[in-house]
């Protein structure tokens, strides 16, 4: 039998639907992606960590789970919230139903609530603190959310990096295969789709913990190193901050969304909360180099203030719907960054060209 359950936010709004996946509570901050498609690579982004999920998209589920679309190695967000659920997913790599995968994980979703007008509540308020509960009363839901720390305060770059570096395996390895260039990763959640893209362009890819110190990163011999997106506040990340203002000037450097922020605030610059953030795969860029406008995936929360770049760091793209930062780049340093995802998954690959720009930069400082 279906269980009522009900999602309940901290401005005191409700909203009634039923349980799917685990019957438990899950606290989180509450936010939409606008993807008509992807969600088990939502569900497994490691930037969702500390989040409850809403995709605004109706239909969910309908082409099952399978066992090639994971971006890391469990599902990341704390509860799923849908308008419906697909009971009978029909894809020829399906191998389960929405429903088992978060079982399996113990992840609990709530269906049949209104999406739309939580989308609409969060798009006028904000993002907020929310709970999926099933054995709650509203006041008990919206009690025990008060006692919750704040979203922000979180480290949770250092819940979901790896505990221990690790090579990537290409998943088509030939006995001739031999990597052009030597990738370092500083994963600070990253997605596997990241490591497969930089292994697909001839690379050898190690993925380090976002804890490691610049001297160990160094010690691998990097030609390049990549910065991971994460999930969280940049700002409870000074230590990762250090360790970056100091690989400064040593190895060329690309960073994708937390990734960006991280050498923003590495150079002195400041990142500020955004109201609803961005996340989905309709996000129009321009390129201001080129005037260019590219489709892009995103999956962000925070973003930089513009106005604190200094010592050669400048804005090299920006955010048609808002004006927001997306891109930055320095003057004089091998060295430029990314708000959004250039791996996309989900999403359109409109900017998988950076990883080439990457690597031409690789090249020219080798």
């Amino acid at each position: 039998m279906t269980k009522k359950a009900m999602l309940v936010l901290e401005d005191g709004s409700v909203y009634e639907g039923y349980t799917f996946g685990t019957e438990a509570d899950a606290h989180g901050e509450v936010v939409f992606n606008t993807s008509m498609t992807g969600y088990q690579e939502m569900l497994t982004d490691p930037s969702y960590a500390g989040q409850i999920v809403m995709p605004t998209y109706p239909l969910i589920g309908n082409y099952g789970i399978n066992k090639e679309d994971f971006e890391s190695r469990k599902i990341q967000v704390r509860g799923f919230v849908v308008r419906e659920e697909c009971l009978e997913p029909n894809h020829y790599l399906n191998a389960r139903t929405l429903d088992d995968f978060l079982k399996e994980y113990h992840i609990p979703g709530i269906y049949g609530v209104d999406t739309r007008a939580i989308t609409r509540q969060l798009r006028s308020t904000g993002v907020m603190m929310g709970i999926i509960t099933s054995d709650k009363t509203s006041e008990q839901a919206l009690k025990e959310l008060k006692k919750l720390a704040d979203y922000g305060a979180t480290d949770f770059a250092r819940q979901v990096t790896t505990k221990a570096p690790y090579e990537w395996e290409p998943e088509l390895t030939e006995e001739s295969w031999q990597p052009s260039y030597k990738i370092v990763v500083l994963d600070c959640g990253l997605k596997y789709t990241i490591l497969r893209m930089m292994c697909g362009h001839g690379c050898r890819v190690i993925a380090v913990p976002c804890t490691i110190s610049a001297s160990e990163i160094l010690k691998l011999e990097p030609d390049g190193i990549l910065l991971s997106p994460g999930p969280g506040n940049p700002e409870v990340l000074d230590y990762i901050v250090d360790t970056v203002r100091e690989l400064v000037g040593k190895k060329p450097i690309m960073g994708i969304c937390m990734g960006n922020q991280l050498i923003a605030r590495a150079f002195g610059a400041k990142t500020f909360k955004l109201k609803f953030g961005h996340r989905g795969a309709n996000h129009p860029v321009r390129d201001l180099s080129d005037g260019r406008i590219h489709i892009t995936a995103q999956n962000h929360g925070y973003a930089t203030d513009p106005d604190t770049l200094k010592d050669g760091l400048e804005v090299s793209h920006i955010n048609l719907n808002d004006g927001t930062v997306e891109g930055l780049r320095h003057r004089e340093l091998p060295i430029f960054s990314i708000q959004y995802h250039s791996e996309a998954s989900p999403g359109p690959l409109d900017s998988a060209y950076l990883f080439e720009k990457f690597l031409e930069m690789v090249r020219g400082k080798k």
